[in-house]
């Protein structure tokens, strides 16, 4: 997508000199960016998230530093454009989009968060997901997939808010004395910037909200038997709103008084970003993770391939609700992390392009990023991180394109259960984030997949996204397919033939084989032990009574 500023824009009222302020709170960094009413990006600045990992397979971060970090980025923007004659009176409207599903829960009455906020990709809930699949009366991880478009799987935040309940005692004491409030980070953001303690407003949007594991596809509501299952009380959930409309205002600070009115979980902000708004439109994401999203309409698609059924958007109070089909790889970006911070291949992430081109294939190198299991389509969190095929002919260079060519098989695994599920295979894929800086990426998605790529000149979109939802939420804009212009968008075409793009991801898929049900926990062997010890006892005891009863019959036979 590329921002046109000479678009013809269609406005409720036009203003001159109206802004819209955008909040970034991902993963690895937050950021604040304000477009002025043409979308033309204005301004922007960054920081850095710390990351915390207590254990193996955990990973924490900061609820303070996430909200800080926010007002940081706020600060910095608005005194860069003041010498330009931007005050915060010009700005309109601000949008939300966030890392979805990592976890917080605090005290509203002091504000105080009784635990470190559980992110996304942390798995220290596989033993629970474990428990809880035996506990459904199928026994099978899917059993609540007609209801909320999502497996049991410790990805999702009711797992992570049970786990908080059950190992942080302050919590059930404040549950039961009724100051404890649960929000994914949009709604931790929107409820301190608009008051906190004084009157913060605790709510979050649909896309946020059908993340949890505990909202109703149909009603978009929170559901009584899904929080009753995972032994959550609804009175610690936020209120859910559409993601286009005024949730409250800017309490204090630089921004004080300026209205919060878009909010999107950031896959779907990028959805927006993209303008995928009708039927079969698709998008995917190279972030930290890798997110591939199809709209599939008013009507929500069961997926029978392994995928999510997800809200993708409700621009409006009034308007429909759009659902998609997602498929979530975990480890895209944080695997070229992980091989600069653990492995010290290289000291910037940019420079993994230039090693990778420093061969012509991976010699037979295949690099599957399982640290925290397989997402979509295996949703299997006992897989771990593998690399195959190693020899003494192997270098850094192999295993950096490798780590790419991770990415792109990922995300051809995705595509594939998404054609099938939509029997309307892609003809093109639009791709955003920040790993799409590496033009090789995009190269070698394009000959793996076999289809175009198409690549926005403006890389944003997903706080692009954002921005879109915050002006129409005060008005700005009607209609959002006029706000910006795809016309200057970059294509990758295939470059390969299908014998070496099918060879290839077939390695692929025999070196996914190897890596699952490495990570080996003994719940399952606990609890089916317990299930077989009480058949075995019923056994005995029948076989038991059945011998007695003969005996019985026997002694008065011969009587």
């Amino acid at each position: 997508v590329t921002v046109s500023c000479g678009s013809a824009l269609s406005f409720l009222a036009r203003m001159s000199g109206a802004y819209i302020g955008a909040i970034d709170q991902g993963t690895s960094s937050s950021r604040f960016l304000l477009f002025d009413e043409n979308c033309c990006l204005k301004e922007k600045h960054q920081k850095d998230i710390n990351h915390i990992k207590p254990n193996e397979d955990w990973l924490e971060q900061d609820p303070y530093e996430l909200v800080e970090s926010v007002r940081e980025c706020i600060t910095v923007v608005m005194d860069k454009v003041k010498g330009r004659g931007i005050t915060s009176s010009l700005i309109r409207g601000i949008g939300i989009t966030n890392q979805r599903e990592t976890t917080i829960l605090w005290d509203k009455t002091t504000g105080k968060c009784f635990y470190n906020a559980i992110v996304w990709c942390d798995n220290r809930t596989q033993s629970l997901a474990d428990m809880l699949v035996l506990q459904t009366p199928t026994e099978k991880k899917d059993y609540f997939r007609p209801k909320c478009g999502l497996p049991i799987h410790p990805y999702f935040s009711a797992l992570k808010i049970r786990w908080i309940m059950d190992n942080v005692p302050e919590v059930q004491i404040a549950m039961a004395e009724g100051r404890c409030l649960f929000g994914t980070v949009d709604t931790w953001i929107i409820w301190n910037l608009t008051g906190g303690t004084k009157g913060g407003i605790h709510v979050t949007d649909i896309t946020n909200a059908c993340r949890t594991m505990l909202m109703d596809l149909q009603s978009h509501q929170w559901d009584p038997e899904l929080c009753s299952f995972f032994g959550i009380p609804m009175s610690i959930l936020p209120q859910i709103r559409s993601c286009s409309e005024v949730y409250g205002t800017v309490a204090d600070g630089s921004l004080k008084g300026v209205r919060i009115s878009g909010c999107l979980g950031d896959q779907q902000a990028a959805l927006v970003g993209q303008r995928c708004f009708q039927k079969g439109d698709a998008k995917n994401t190279y972030g930290t993770g890798c997110f591939l999203v199809y709209n599939t309409g008013t009507q929500p698609v069961r997926s029978n391939h392994g995928l999510l059924t997800t809200v993708a958007y409700k621009l409006g109070p009034n308007e429909p609700v759009y659902y998609a089909l997602e498929g979530s790889v975990a480890i895209a970006g944080l695997s070229v992390k992980w091989l600069r911070d653990n492995l010290l291949f290289f000291s910037e992430a940019s420079e993994i392009e230039n090693l990778a081109r420093q061969v012509e294939n991976t010699a037979d190198v295949y690099f599957v990023p399982a640290f925290s299991g397989l997402f979509a389509p295996y949703w299997e969190h006992d897989a771990r991180g593998i690399i195959i095929g190693l020899s003494n002919f192997t270098n850094k260079s192999h295993i950096c394109r490798a780590t790419l060519e991770a990415v792109c098989f990922q995300s051809r695994e995705i595509l594939e259960a998404m054609n099938q599920d939509s029997e309307l295979p892609l003809a093109s894929l639009k791709v955003d984030g920040g790993m799409t800086v590496n033009t090789l990426l995009l190269q070698l998605q394009a000959d793996i997949l076999g289809i175009p790529v198409e690549h926005p000149k403006m890389a944003e979109t997903t706080v692009l996204g954002a921005t879109l939802a915050a002006g129409k939420g005060v008005g700005l804009w009607r209609d959002l397919n006029l706000v910006v212009n795809p016309s200057s968008n970059k294509f990758y075409y295939p470059r390969n033939s299908h014998v070496d793009r099918d060879g290839r991801y077939s390695r692929w898929k025999e070196a996914v084989k190897r890596c699952k049900h490495w990570h080996k926990t003994d719940v399952i062997e606990r609890v089916q032990a317990v299930k077989y010890k009480g058949k075995l006892i019923f056994g005995v005891s029948l076989v038991g009574i059945v011998l007695a009863v003969g005996l019985i019959f026997a002694l008065r036979s011969r009587r």
